[in-house]
C-alpha cells in the first residue's frame, strides 16, 4: 500500500495555483507553476504507486479500455477540489498520468485582459472563429470565456463537443449542451453531422483534428450557424493555410473560397511569464475583412501578415510582435521571454534594437 493519497494531491496542486500534475514514475510528483515544472517535496514514485492512484479515479470500463489501449483520455470531477481532463499512458512498461486543472469557475473575457475586439466578434450571427496555438497555451479558457460572455448576454442554444469535455457552462440566458467524444459522440465529425438536427445557434469544437470535421465546421459555418474551433498552429496566417493543406490539391479553390466568406477571424496565442508571476495570453489576431477574403482566395496567403499590420485602430487586427512590444511598453512581460516566446525573433530583436 503506497502512502500516496491522489485526491490530496490533486488538492495541494489547486492549492497552489499550479496548472498540471505530472505522475513518472522515478521521479517525485512534478506540478507545473508558471509554466515551469516543479517537483513536490515527495518521495519517488514507483509504477506501482502510480498505477494504485490512477486506478482508484477510474471506472472498471475505464480501466479495460486503458489495459487494451495503453491510452486513456478523460475528464474527472472532484467534488469540494475541482475539475480535471487527465490522460493516463505507459512510460517504459509503467503507468504514467498527466492532469490539467479546468477551472470550475469561468473567467470573464475582462477577467483575462482580452482585447475589445473578442467582444465584437462574439456577436456574429454565423462564421468560424479559431483560437490556436499550442498545447496548454489557454485556448480552451480563451474560448469558455467568450462562451461566457455569449452566456451572459444572449438567448442562444450552444453545442459544444469536445474530447474530454472541459469547462462546465451553467445555464444562464443560453442553453449549453456539452458533448464528449467517447461518452456522449463517436467523433467529432459525427457530432458535427448530427448537430444541425439539433436546432444549434452556435457549435464549438474542441479540436479540428481531420478533413472531416474540418468540412463540417466550414459547413456549418456557412449556413448560418457560429462556430469556433481550436487547432494546434502558432501564427493566423499559418492557421489558415493548415486548414487549406488538409485538402487535396483539386479541394483547395473550393476550401478557400469557403474559408475565405466563412472565416470571421484567428486568434493565435502563446502563455507567456508575467512579471511578478502568472502567465498572460499573447495574442496574434487576425480578422477577416475584404481584403483579407481576397488573399485567401486568391492563394496569396503570405500577404496576410503584412495585411495584419495596416489600420490596426479600424480593424482590431495585430501581430504576435505588435502584441509583444505593447506588453513589453506596459511593464508586463521582461525582454528576455519576449523573445522567447516570439514566432518571429528576429523581428522582436530589431524592434528592440538587440
Amino acid at each position: 500500500m503506497s502512502n500516496f493519497n491522489i485526491k490530496k494531491l490533486l488538492q495541494s496542486v489547486v492549492n497552489y495555483g499550479a496548472s498540471d500534475l505530472h505522475l513518472i514514475s522515478r521521479s517525485e510528483p512534478q506540478i507545473r507553476l508558471d509554466g515551469i515544472l516543479r517537483a513536490v517535496n515527495l518521495p519517488v514514485l514507483t509504477g506501482g504507486d502510480i498505477e494504485e492512484m490512477c486506478y482508484a479515479l477510474i471506472t472498471e470500463k475505464q480501466k479495460q479500455h486503458f489495459e487494451e489501449n495503453n491510452e486513456l483520455d478523460f475528464a474527472l470531477l472532484l467534488p469540494d477540489i475541482g475539475r480535471f481532463r487527465a490522460n493516463y499512458y505507459r512510460t517504459l512498461g509503467d503507468i504514467a498520468a498527466a492532469f490539467r486543472v479546468i477551472p470550475i469557475e469561468i473567467p470573464s473575457l475582462d477577467d483575462l485582459a482580452a482585447p475589445q475586439i473578442y467582444k465584437k466578434i462574439i456577436k456574429r450571427e454565423k462564421g468560424l472563429i479559431l483560437v490556436t496555438g499550442p498545447t496548454g497555451s489557454g485556448k480552451s479558457t480563451t474560448l469558455a470565456a467568450m462562451l461566457n460572455e455569449i452566456n451572459l448576454t444572449e438567448k442562444k442554444h450552444i453545442v459544444t463537443v469536445e474530447d474530454p469535455v472541459e469547462f462546465i457552462h451553467n445555464n444562464k440566458k443560453c442553453v449549453f449542451s456539452h458533448r464528449g467524444v467517447g461518452e456522449d459522440t463517436g467523433s467529432f465529425a459525427a457530432a458535427l453531422k448530427y448537430a444541425m438536427r439539433q436546432d444549434p445557434d452556435i457549435i464549438l469544437i474542441g479540436e479540428m483534428r481531420d478533413k472531416e470535421t474540418i468540412e463540417a465546421a466550414l459547413t456549418a459555418a456557412e449556413t448560418g450557424h457560429l462556430v469556433f474551433g481550436t487547432l494546434h498552429t502558432s501564427s493566423a496566417p499559418g492557421t489558415i493555410n493548415r486548414i487549406i493543406d488538409v485538402f487535396s490539391g483539386d479541394e483547395q479553390p473550393q476550401v478557400r473560397a469557403m474559408l475565405s466568406t466563412a472565416l470571421v477571424a484567428v486568434i493565435a496565442q502563446a502563455l507567456v511569464p508575467k512579471i511578478g508571476g502568472g502567465r498572460i495570453a499573447l495574442p496574434e489576431i487576425l480578422v477577416t475583412n475584404h481584403a483579407i477574403a481576397n488573399l485567401i482566395r486568391e492563394d496569396k496567403v503570405h500577404q496576410i501578415y503584412s495585411q495584419m499590420q495596416l489600420g490596426q485602430g479600424n480593424t482590431g487586427m495585430q501581430t504576435q510582435t505588435q502584441a509583444i512590444l505593447n506588453y513589453i511598453r506596459a511593464g508586463v512581460i521582461t525582454k528576455d521571454n519576449a523573445i522567447q516566446y516570439s514566432n518571429k525573433q528576429d523581428e522582436i530583436r530589431r524592434a528592440l534594437g538587440k
